[in-house]
């Protein structure tokens, strides 16, 4: 391994956060227009709904492309830095986000396999927890939105629910983002293979 070939994907990982966050923001606002919008249906709340829903699809269409850019580079620094571990291929890193019911399940584990492979540091115990915490808020996040759609539209309840985990989940992959980057950084630095790491 060339430690000086690599280096973690700081600006991407920055460039990612940055997005996830103002699409989580952004999310909360489309959600009170949308809301507003069909309790109080006018041409100016039609308006003002389709507006930010336009700004959230465009903020989180870019979230979505830079958080799997930096997966992607993540993804090759993992397996550069241990080339006996179970690290996902290139294209079912990407792939497996797309692909409907599997993405409820696989895109944890490769996030997983990711962390766990970029550093002997990635604690299997608090580090594993952090991924699970930010996935079972993406979900819930899903789940919440659906139900609500379905069962009471219009409920500021299920908004707020809604929301909250959003709000959460975007957090959380920050940290999960955070933590990758830090690892692998310090791993590329020291240009020392890390030990394959056992599937957690």
């Amino acid at each position: 391994m060339t430690g000086t070939a690599r280096r973690a994907p700081w600006i991407l990982a920055r460039s990612a956060q940055g997005a996830t966050a103002a699409a989580a923001v952004a999310d909360a606002f489309r959600a009170a227009a949308v809301r507003d919008h069909h309790l109080r249906p006018t041409d100016a709340s039609l308006h003002r709904s389709g507006f930010v829903s336009m700004i959230f699809v465009y903020l989180m269409t870019l979230a979505v492309a830079l958080f799997l850019v930096w997966l992607a580079r993540s993804r090759g620094n993992a397996q550069e830095l241990s080339p006996g571990a179970p690290v996902p291929g290139r294209g079912w890193t990407i792939g497996a986000w797309f692909i409907p019911v599997v993405n409820f399940f696989v895109p944890r584990r490769l996030v997983l396999d990711i962390g766990s492979a970029s550093s002997a540091s990635w604690g299997r115990k608090r580090d594993t927890t952090l991924v699970n915490l930010w996935w079972a808020a993406w979900i819930a996040h899903a789940v919440v939105l659906v139900a609500g759609s379905r069962v009471a539209p219009g409920s500021m309840a299920f908004l707020v629910v809604a929301e909250t985990f959003m709000i959460a989940a975007a957090v959380l992959l920050g940290l999960v983002i955070e933590r990758v980057t830090t690892l692998q950084s310090a791993a590329l630095g020291a240009g020392v293979p890390v030990a394959p790491p056992a599937r957690t």
